[in-house]
């Protein structure tokens, strides 16, 4: 969006950079959060509740759980290295990561708390049928839509914020004028 309708001027390399230091923060109090749920299920003494989160990180969906971690937890640490904090390209890929961490964490909620069962004959695993897929892919593409006709009919950025822009890259054109005059 700042490319294709030139706001460079506006949007500039600091607060991309201030945005990803948020995601440095969200992902740690993330992380912090994941964590105390399993020390809370561990202290809990409730075998259950253990269980669901033992089998969480090392049952049959454990890939989805790590992958949850990794995407949400680890790879925004690599914001702290300001060179990566201020990549564009860097940072459109990092954004990609974490949207697919969070699908995961829908994944590692709904999927994992459902396939084992107090029962072992209701045990399972998921399989998504052409229903589920299609409902993902629908949801893709209606987003995309709403957005970009979004994009299309109203302003991208706040005007009463650039209007202070403005106000001042008009004041020092100003000032550059006079002194050319004198």
């Amino acid at each position: 969006m700042r490319k294709v309708m030139k706001l460079e001027s506006y949007i500039t390399i600091k607060h991309i950079e201030y945005m990803n230091i948020v995601i440095i923060v969200t992902g740690s109090i993330v992380g912090v959060a994941y964590i105390t749920e399993l020390f809370i299920s561990w202290y809990s003494g409730v075998e259950y509740e253990s269980y669901a989160f033992i089998n969480r990180a090392t049952g049959p969906y454990w890939w989805s759980y790590w992958a949850m971690m990794t995407c949400n937890v680890v790879s925004p640490q690599v914001f702290w290295f300001k060179k990566l904090r201020t990549n564009l390209t860097f940072t459109f890929f990092m954004s990609i990561v974490v949207n697919i961490g969070m699908w995961f964490e829908r994944f590692v909620i709904i999927v994992t708390s459902l396939h084992r069962d107090y029962l072992p004959s209701a045990w399972n695993l998921f399989h998504p049928t052409w229903v589920d897929v299609g409902i993902f892919v629908g949801t893709l593409g209606i987003f995309f839509t709403l957005y970009l006709l979004f994009a299309r009919f109203f302003p991208v950025l706040a005007l009463n914020e650039l209007k202070s822009i403005l106000k001042l890259s008009g004041e020092s054109y100003k000032q550059q004028a006079q002194h050319h005059h004198h």
